[in-house]
């Protein structure tokens, strides 16, 4: 997959990231989210923060973000995982039971 250069902005600085032919428009969401994010939070924020501080407080904020999405994800998981076994139970004691007659 040939790789060519998109120019994003992100947090006041514009930059020149190399990206995969096709992911053009993820990674302008991708920016779009962290600069939606850097606003919310120095809204939140009384205490001004060094730019840099602010990428790292969103950055761990997205991250938490991340893990509770993959916990939730986990949680769904199993609990289609626990219906599909109990469905599939559900159907063999239906095919295997004896036919009244």
């Amino acid at each position: 997959m040939s790789q060519h250069t998109v120019t994003i902005n992100v947090a006041n600085k514009r930059l020149k990231i190399a990206c995969p032919a096709g992911h053009e428009s993820a990674l302008l969401q991708a920016a779009e989210e962290i600069n939606k994010r850097l606003e919310k939070d120095t809204k939140k924020s009384a205490v001004m923060k060094s730019p840099e501080q602010a990428l790292v407080m969103m950055s761990l904020n997205l991250a938490n973000d991340l893990i509770q999405a993959r916990s939730e994800l986990e949680q769904e998981r199993e609990k289609m995982q626990s219906k599909i076994e109990l469905l599939q139970t559900t159907i063999e004691q239906a095919v295997n039971s004896p036919k009244s007659a």
